[in-house]
């Protein structure tokens, strides 16, 4: 009996200190998602995490964090998405309409046999690739013509006129 009365007596101050413990704690208040403002390309009622899992498409696509197109506040820290301050914002706007007009003049959606939409278009890594500025090559110049040393061998052959081709039996 003893040992249920300090187990007792334990098991109570235990749950009087908790309770003193969160009583002091500041309380933190359930949040629902951030209000979504300036939104010049997406839907104005786009849900919240359909525009998060967009934006990680988008840094992953461009190898980025959010600070590459968003400013942190100042004064609070936060980072504060609805500023335009950064013109990579404006950029990833006019490319991502860019983008919906190429998707919709040119690739229109498809079924596959089984008549499921078959997503077919451009995107962002289509052309960067995981990096936020993409290297432009413009190919070297080539000059095949007559004279040309660096141009086909005559006969247009591997071998030359009277050589062998590509698919000759030996």
């Amino acid at each position: 009996m003893i040992i249920n009365k300090k187990f007792a007596i334990t098991t109570g101050l235990i749950g009087v200190i908790a309770l003193c413990v969160s009583a002091t704690l500041p309380q933190q208040q359930q949040q629902g998602p951030p209000k979504l403002v300036n939104l010049k390309v997406f839907p104005k009622n786009v849900p919240f995490r359909v525009l998060d899992h967009q934006m990680d498409i988008w840094s992953d696509a461009l190898g980025v964090h959010c600070n590459f197109c968003h400013v942190r506040d100042a004064q609070s820290g936060k980072m504060d998405f609805a500023s335009d301050a950064k013109p990579e914002k404006t950029a990833a706007r006019n490319m991502y309409l860019m983008m919906g007009k190429i998707n919709k003049k040119f690739f229109k959606a498809e079924k596959d046999s089984l008549g499921m939409v078959i997503t077919t278009g451009v995107n962002c890594n289509t052309c960067h690739h995981g990096t936020s500025h993409p290297e432009i090559k413009v190919p070297e110049e080539h000059h095949f013509g007559p004279g040309d040393p660096g141009g086909p061998p005559p006969g247009g052959g591997p071998g030359g006129p009277g050589g062998p081709r590509p698919g000759d039996k030996n």
